[in-house]
């Protein structure tokens, strides 16, 4: 709708959250999924939204790694909180990365079909940041991975 209910909130704890609930996921598939879990980064947001960028960048980094790590990190720098998601997956070629973030566009179609994609993941997660002010970045090379990322305005916590 173009408006956010915000409340300021820990985006650690928002990511957290996302990273255990996908770890049983990551695991059958034999990867590893880290997270180095700072305290007191603030954002705000509306949670709701900000759990479904998160969850779907690591579901994303998730479902396109067949070994190896999702990293998923998360830091304060000049007021600004990025998140970032790292895989050791497919990696997306260059001719695809102006496109990603468009609705319906696919850089594997039948692979992306027969895992249940729609190609809004993408499109969602940058309509989200943008509407929290941030923006959203990826770099990316075939077979190397990617790293999504995520900059969102924040504080850091000096209560804690």
């Amino acid at each position: 709708s173009g408006t956010v209910q915000k409340i300021e909130g820990d985006f650690g704890e928002i990511v957290g959250s996302v990273v255990t609930q996908l770890e049983k996921k990551a695991k059958e598939k034999g990867l590893t999924l880290s997270f180095d879990r700072p305290v007191g980064l603030l954002v705000e947001g509306n949670e709701t939204q900000l759990t479904q960028i998160v969850f779907n960048l690591v579901d994303n980094a998730i479902n396109y790694s067949n070994e190896g790590e999702v990293k998923v990190t998360l830091e304060l720098e000049h007021g600004v909180v990025e998140f970032r998601v790292q895989d050791s997956g497919l990696g997306i070629g260059s001719e695809h990365l102006p496109r990603i973030f468009e609705r319906f566009y696919r850089v594997d179609k039948g692979r992306s079909r027969a895992s249940g994609g729609t190609g809004l993941g993408l499109a969602i997660v940058k309509h989200l940041v943008e509407l929290h002010g941030g923006e959203v970045g990826v770099e990316s090379a075939l077979n190397r991975g990617s790293t999504f990322s995520v900059r969102l305005p924040g504080r850091r916590d000096d209560s804690l």
